[in-house]
């Protein structure tokens, strides 16, 4: 591991502009932002994003990381721009968030486990918030709540089902005014969305004083800023606004920023570093959660339309193993060699192949290689990107490093856009909002309908009172399949998107869209990755 300030002199960026967390991660200043810039020419922006996941693995991560890796062992100027870790799923079922194999953010364990605190800094934001309804609320202060419409909950950075639903202000009078409410995961908090598209402190303050937080007994809205929790919000954020800077297990400097879930939030990370990283280096390598449709959808309708963003590549991350999954191969017999099955999970590639295309942007599809594949099986894939006029490459990261991600990194420089290309949204921000979430649900999905519960319509008719039709959509939906239903895999047809209920992220600028039986408070697992992690000689064990 090399010295923080080593790291950051690749990107020009000098000790004075970083606050050192430790010798090996350290928070950088947000004026790096206003220095010129010490390269010639605008870096070039490329998005990793994948096929539909599977119990397989894709590993976009582990790409990004192996790409940036790859590209700084070719010389050129690079730095990785990902997202932070949060901790539900880290001790739950997915694991952690840094990479693998040879291609690893580090140091691993600090990065999954607090980096340095943003994850707890959303929480405690929001969470004062939600203090301050129910202060207001014990006092009966003006402007006096509507309880059945108090719209704001309360978030921990944990799995955890039981809090989905639950009535606080019980034991008396003096303990609260009972209600119901409930907890959502930190990631899926809007404050985390705010977070992650602020562009500076005064637009993260702006954000958080237009956040809605419920209605009063007259129909009005009753904001943050309404309830005064703007100006102590804004103090706990004061530096998880500022990217945090680490490196790959090869030295190649990455910015780690904000963790929103692509199922149910928009997926990633943080502008202000995406824009740093393309400010001080010629190469930023990001990703967007889950597959093409969840996370990659919402990277170009959301973050590039509301930041002025417009990348140079698309690298579409597949695997034999999760091609075979799509193509009705039960996760045993992933290890026997099957070709034909390949084949048929083809149809999954082709749609997210499909749907980057139509934002007009070049797309290179990386073959992650896992050690059980086969020449036969791999040419299936070669052959049909082959046929399709899309660029291929295989990539070993895993096991290589930079070194065996050469071939993939020689393709996105061979296939980027020279220049900004210009991007074709999969609707405008003015459209009304069925014909936003119905262009998305066609496009990218592949539904024929979109089916709205009374909820939804009710929620729609307020949005157009409250003239906030105009901001984009935001869907959650599982992201195990195209559709809202996750055993539906490969290329469904004929289905319909349900959508069950509108949220609005005034604040963040958003209409999160929730659809069939997706809920923002994962559970853990019968048997949970927390079950094997422990702590020996100091160091954390059980992180992967």
């Amino acid at each position: 591991m090399q010295p923080i300030p080593h790291i950051a002199n690749k990107l020009g960026i000098s000790e004075d502009a970083l606050i050192p967390y430790g010798r090996d991660k350290a928070k950088v200043e947000l004026s790096v932002l206003d220095r010129p810039r010490t390269r010639p020419g605008t870096g070039r922006l490329v998005l990793v994003s994948a096929i539909t996941p599977t119990p397989a693995g894709e590993g976009k991560t582990t790409t990004t990381i192996g790409l940036g890796q790859a590209l700084e062992r070719a010389g050129e100027s690079v730095c990785l721009a990902l997202r932070e870790p949060s901790m539900g799923p880290c001790f739950g079922i997915k694991g952690g968030g840094t990479g693998g194999g040879k291609s690893q953010l580090i140091p691993t364990a600090d990065i999954n486990m607090h980096l340095t605190g943003d994850l707890h800094a959303v929480t405690s934001a929001h969470n004062l918030l939600a203090a301050m309804v129910d202060n207001h609320l014990h006092f009966r202060s003006e402007p006096r709540f509507n309880i059945q419409r108090i719209l704001w909950r309360r978030v921990m950075d944990m799995n955890d089902r039981s809090l989905r639903n639950i009535l606080v202000g019980l034991g008396g009078r003096g303990q609260g005014t009972p209600r119901e409410t409930g907890f959502d995961i930190t990631a899926a908090s809007e404050l985390m969305a705010i977070l992650c598209l602020s562009e500076s402190t005064e637009d993260l303050r702006a954000r958080l004083a237009r956040t809605l937080v419920g209605f009063d007994e007259a129909g009005n809205t009753v904001t943050a800023d309404d309830l005064g929790a703007t100006g102590a919000m804004l103090a706990i954020l004061r530096d998880a606004i500022k990217p945090n800077l680490v490196q790959t297990m090869e030295g190649t400097p990455a910015l780690v920023h904000g963790g929103p879930f692509a199922n149910i939030a928009h997926g990633c990370n943080s502008v202000i570093a995406t824009k740093m990283a393309m400010h001080t280096a010629d190469w930023t390598i990001t990703e967007a959660g889950f597959g093409f449709d969840l996370g990659a959808e919402k990277f170009f309708d959301i973050k590039c339309a509301s930041a002025g963003l417009s990348p140079s590549a698309v690298v579409l991350v597949a695997t034999v193993r999760a091609l075979k999954m799509h193509g009705g191969v039960g996760l045993k017999e992933l290890a026997t060699p099957n070709p034909a099955a390949v084949e048929a999970g083809l149809p999954n590639l082709e749609k997210h192949i499909e749907s980057a295309q139509g934002y007009s942007v070049p797309v290179v599809v990386a073959i992650n290689h896992f050690g059980a594949d086969t020449d036969e099986e791999i040419a299936v894939i070669e052959e049909f990107c082959a046929a399709k006029g899309v660029p291929v490459a295989i990539s070993r990261h895993f096991a290589e490093g930079g070194a065996g991600a050469a071939a993939l990194a020689e393709a996105v420089i061979a296939h980027a856009a020279p220049t900004t290309p210009t991007l074709s949204p999969m609707y405008d921000w003015s459209d009304p909002i069925p014909t936003k979430i119905e262009n998305v649900a066609k496009r990218i999905y592949g539904a024929d309908r979109v089916v709205y519960s009374g909820a939804a319509r009710k929620t729609m008719r307020l949005i157009q009172k409250l003239n906030l039709t105009g901001l984009p959509i935001c869907i959650a939906k599982t992201h195990r399949s195209l559709s809202d239903d996750p055993k539906r895999l490969g290329r469904p047809t004929g289905f319909p998107l349900n959508v069950q209920s509108i949220q609005i992220n005034a604040g963040a600028g958003l209409l999160v869209v929730l659809t069939g039986d997706i809920v923002r408070m994962p559970g853990l697992p019968r048997s949970p990755s927390a079950l094997h992690f422990d702590v020996i000689d100091g160091s954390i064990t059980g992180v992967w």
